[in-house]
């Protein structure tokens, strides 16, 4: 075993293209460590509809030149496959470590294999490249990004040309012929021949993010904003300037992109302690709201100024702030969001009279509604122009909150406001997570047979109504890994994350609330609900 072991990492090590990780790997070789190579070399990073993620560093368990441009060549065949070849990929990267070098290769594995690669200038926002794929008539389009995940990652989104995220059954295909390439030496990587797009495609990008405004609306709202050390701050400026916003007051020391990320430990708004820094900078400037991205722009984050201090909105409630907005701007075409999110969606699009889906996590599926007007999801996710980004778009997201908010200032009131309004009107909705990370993923698989087998009858005194195992699908969702229980008056979804080493449950109650003066205690009594369920839910889980 450790002899079959050492001559695998050195067959890797020949073919590897990186010297950085060449010397790594010889390292561990010479040093005989065993423990080190059994977990790179255990099997390969897996891709699946999320394309790749994992810790950069060498070994085909690892992200590194040789499993991007393998993964490259597999796209490039399953392209080729389709009929595809002539074909423009268009290639995006944040300013992650190894993400321009990811891009390169992917653009010379597309040029060896006759499709003609188109590479994003510089370190740009995901939807920048969502947008080019559907803008340039691409074939595909690449984003190498690991997102929100920590310092250490990076990661490979594939999309296809009709500018979504990959499905099933695509992913399977995909990976079929990644596992078909025996060495990289039999992958064509010629030192030239793509293209380096110029400034156009973001200028075409921009010039879009000012319909998703109403023309005559107010531009007053003053933001705090951070980029998170990512790449969203010089589109969000140019995005804000156009709009005639004022000028967002930056978090210095996370304005600028850093591979690093320095000042957070988890480049994520959602993360505690990630949004201290936005925090004392909105003390010190007293703006309307602060805006935050995640490290690709992707994502949006809110916060707002509630009592003496300022909070972060959930996801959830930002998702029915910006329904609302657009239901009251005429909006028409359906409503979704992903079965995780908040049912308060439906009810405000069920008043609407505006059709509404719900979907499977992920922007991969909600983008693929048939006239899709608005999505959303929990996880800071929105979808405010599906006819030019079909994906989120942290940028037009800020923009079109910051509108709202600029409404609402003209009326002398807040987005706080506006969520009482909405919990009077449709019950108060309040929402949770119950999130373990766990080192062992062998114990998510438990907590799931657990609930499987065991399933719990009530939560928090609520009883279960109904019970549904997602993996048997549903009539309006295919098959996914989750459980779904129903109570009178709340609802839980249990499943693993599909990006991360973690269980997610999601939790929501709503409690019904006829006046404003009621919400107090409405308040005082979702978060005792919310509290309760989560305790019981992890004594059942055994989590």
């Amino acid at each position: 075993m450790h002899d079959d072991l050492i001559s695998r990492a050195k067959a890797w090590l020949a073919e590897d293209p990186d010297q950085e990780t060449r010397d790594e790997l010889a390292k561990l070789i010479d040093a005989g460590d065993v423990t080190e190579l059994s977990a790179r070399f255990s099997g390969t990073l897996q891709f699946g509809t999320a394309g790749l993620r994992g810790e950069l560093g060498a070994g085909p368990m690892r992200m590194n030149r040789s499993v991007v441009i393998r993964a490259a060549a597999g796209l490039a065949a399953y392209l080729r496959n389709k009929g595809q070849t002539g074909g423009v990929v268009v290639i995006g990267y944040d300013a992650r470590h190894k993400s321009a070098d990811f891009a390169r290769d992917t653009a010379a594995v597309m040029t060896g294999a006759g499709l003609r690669a188109a590479v994003l200038p510089r370190p740009l926002p995901t939807p920048v490249l969502a947008f080019a794929i559907r803008h340039l008539g691409a074939v595909a389009g690449v984003e190498v990004t690991a997102s929100h995940n920590p310092p250490r990652d990076n990661g490979y989104k594939v999309y296809l040309g009709d500018g979504s995220q990959i499905v099933p059954p695509a992913d399977a295909e995909i990976a079929a012929e990644i596992d078909a390439i025996a060495s990289l030496n039999d992958v064509p990587r010629p030192d030239a021949g793509w293209e380096i797009l110029d400034d156009t495609v973001l200028e075409a990008y921009l010039a879009r993010t000012d319909a998703v405004l109403s023309p005559a609306s107010p531009r007053t709202a003053r933001t705090v904003y951070t980029a998170m050390h990512g790449v969203g701050k010089d589109v969000l400026l140019a995005a804000f300037a156009r709009a005639g916003f004022p000028e967002p007051v930056l978090v210095a020391e996370q304005a600028e992109p850093d591979p690093d990320f320095p000042t957070v430990a988890f480049p994520n708004p959602e993360e505690p302690g990630a949004m201290d820094l936005a925090f004392a900078r909105a003390r010190a400037t007293d703006p309307d709201l602060i805006i935050a991205n995640d490290p690709d722009a992707d994502r949006c984050a809110v916060a707002v100024k509630d009592g003496d201090d300022w909070r972060m909105l959930r996801g959830d409630e930002v998702g029915a702030l910006l329904a609302a907005h657009l239901v009251r701007r005429g909006a028409r075409g359906t409503f979704a969001e992903s079965i995780v999110s908040s049912s308060l969606l439906g009810r405000i699009a069920e008043k609407a009279n505006l059709p509404y889906e719900e979907t499977l996590t992920g922007f991969k599926w909600i983008a693929r509604v048939d006239g899709l007007r608005y999505g959303y999801e929990e996880a800071l996710g929105y979808c405010v122009d599906p006819e030019g980004v079909r994906d989120k778009d942290g940028i037009t997201a800020a923009l079109l909150i910051t509108e709202l908010a600029s409404v609402l200032k003209e009326e002398d009131r807040t987005l706080l406001d506006l969520l009482d309004d909405l919990a009077v009107e449709h019950g108060l909705h309040a929402t949770d997570q119950l999130s373990v990370r766990v080192q062992d993923l062998s114990l998510i698989a438990d907590a799931m047979r657990r609930l499987r087998e065991q399933p719990p009858t009530e939560l928090a005194g609520l009883p279960i109504t109904r019970a549904d195992d997602l993996t048997q699908g549903t009539d309006r969702l295919p098959p996914t890994d989750g459980l779904r229980y129903t109570l009178d008056g709340a609802r839980v979804i249990v499943r693993p994350s599909g990006t991360e080493p973690k269980l997610k449950c999601y939790l929501e109650v709503v409690v019904p609330v006829a006046t404003h003066t009621g919400l107090p205690a409405a308040r005082a009594r979702a978060t005792e609900l919310l509290t309760t369920i989560k305790r019981d839910l992890s004594a059942a889980a055994g989590i």
